[in-house]
């Protein structure tokens, strides 16, 4: 079972998931409980977004192929494209070195970003 435990802020989280325990022995998460997950597209590399993911998220990814996330603001799970109907369809997932990020390859229809830009990096280029 996942270490993950109980949060008053997080009343929506699931207490234990069915994430293969050894994968869930390899996450470094938060504080919080979550895991970073970079978005990218898969044969073009472009990295789309940027979401959480928790235990029960992961395995709700790797088991539908969804892109399925933790939401911070709503403290509840949101698959991508569940309103908007801009998918994503999960190819890959890695563990990075350290075990605290995710990489999630996928192929994404539609604007990546709730504001309808392709990716969430699109607006402000600093350098």
């Amino acid at each position: 079972m996942s270490e993950l435990a109980s949060e008053p802020s997080a009343e929506n989280r699931v207490e234990t998931s069915e994430l293969d325990p050894a994968i869930a022995a390899r996450l470094k998460r938060n504080a919080d409980g979550l895991v970073c997950a970079v978005v990218q597209q898969r044969g073009t590399h472009e990295v789309l977004m940027v979401a959480w993911m928790d235990d029960e998220a992961l395995h709700r990814t790797l088991t539908t192929r969804r892109g399925t996330y933790w939401s911070r603001s709503r403290q509840d799970y949101w698959v991508k494209g569940e309103t908007s109907g801009h998918v994503q369809q999960v190819h890959e997932v890695r563990l990075d070195c350290d075990g605290d990020t995710l990489l999630v390859v996928v192929d994404q229809e539609g604007p990546a970003c709730h504001t309808g830009d392709h990716t969430c990096f699109d607006a402000d280029r600093l350098l």
